[in-house]
């Protein structure tokens, strides 16, 4: 895979547009409505892992780039799960933009978001969700055509308050609201009109996936959905 920005001439030709994006990410977010945010800590709990969260009913994953085996991690579930929609989370420069795309990553999600980083995406194949915590950040990727955004850490930077205020002055722009999501506060989210779905770990209690207890993150999951209804 070509890397950014020495190619955008060339691969600019390729790439769908910023509202092609917009409509993919309402795909894969209105499919998932909650999107597990995975950190691989051991290279043999990725497969059960995500048989687990599938089992329950979330089957589009974010894996992160946060531990030594996110890019090996992606990889693996494109080549044994390729019925899953499997998405690289923490996304921090061009450089691991380039090593999701070429790890297969089906879509990116980053935790912030930089001018330099927001240009990668726009030249890009993959849809990319950039974290924003403020209207500056939210006008920043407007401008160049961002209409999809991950809040993130939605309850320390005002949470469903926050949102509600986005409302008014960004009618167009949808949320990811990410970072201290819960079952408490699950469906106040999504009652939300302009979130599309919600992140969370809650689901993979790390003391489960350390003892193997794939059947508490399968029950987790679906009582997740549940909630939704």
């Amino acid at each position: 895979m070509t890397s950014i920005p020495h190619s955008q001439a060339s691969h600019r030709e390729t790439v769908p547009s910023m509202a092609d994006k917009a409509a993919l990410i309402d795909i894969i977010c209105g499919a998932a409505r909650i999107l597990p945010v995975i950190t691989i800590e051991r290279e043999q709990d990725i497969l059960p892992l995500a048989d687990a969260l599938a089992a329950g009913g979330l089957r589009t994953l974010e894996v992160t780039l946060r531990s030594e085996h996110g890019l090996a991690a992606i990889r693996l579930l494109r080549e044994q799960r390729p019925e899953l929609c499997v998405g690289a989370g923490t996304v921090l420069d061009e450089l691991m933009l380039a090593e999701a795309e070429a790890a297969g990553a089906q879509f990116v999600v980053t935790p912030g978001c930089t001018a330099e980083l927001l240009r990668a995406g726009v030249y890009s194949p993959l849809p990319l969700i950039p974290g924003i915590s403020s209207a500056s950040e939210i006008m920043l990727g407007y401008a160049l055509g961002y209409r999809r955004f991950k809040l993130f850490p939605a309850e320390i930077c005002g949470g469903i308050k926050a949102l509600k205020a986005f409302g008014g002055p960004f009618p167009g722009i949808r949320f990811c609201p990410t970072g201290g999501v819960n079952p408490g506060n699950l469906r106040d989210y999504m009652a939300l009109p302009n979130v599309m779905c919600v992140g969370g770990t809650w689901m993979m209690d790390k003391t489960w996936i350390r003892e193997g207890d794939w059947q508490r993150v399968e029950t987790s999951s679906a009582e997740a959905l549940k909630l939704l209804g």
